[in-house]
């Protein structure tokens, strides 16, 4: 009888051991947006909010690699669109819902007192692409 209660409790043991290890491996659908501002000019981009399928955010739920992003966005804009020395940074959340509402505040806060141009960044050209694993 002894026996049978130690077995039962190591299998439930590991049965929460294994919970817990699987919970902080899920990968989620991430959303997330771009966007590119220079000093020099008045125009700021913006990209649509994508989405990124089966990325693993971190332990403090920030998306790894995120300077990747940033420089996808970079590259893109110099290369194709002939645009130089931008500054470009993402946001983005799990939610889609609250990425909207960071997204209004942002646009909102950019146009607010001051003459700039708020542009589209074509979805049909540029996409975020999941970094390589490394």
């Amino acid at each position: 009888m002894r026996f049978i209660k130690i077995f039962c409790s190591l299998f439930v043991v590991l049965i929460l051991c294994s919970a817990f290890s699987l919970k902080g491996n899920k990968t989620k659908a991430v959303y997330i947006v771009g966007v590119s501002a220079s000093f020099t000019d008045s125009l700021i981009y913006f990209t649509d909010i994508q989405l990124l399928d089966s990325v693993k955010l971190d332990n403090n739920k920030l998306l790894p690699q995120r300077s990747h992003y940033s420089y996808q966005l970079k590259n893109y804009l110099e290369g194709q669109e002939g645009l130089v020395n931008r500054t470009c940074f993402v946001y983005f959340d799990t939610n889609k819902s609250k990425l909207e509402k960071t997204v209004a505040k942002l646009k909102a806060k950019f146009q607010k007192g001051q003459n700039v141009l708020i542009r589209p960044v074509d979805p049909t050209l540029f996409r975020f692409t999941k970094p390589e694993e490394e």
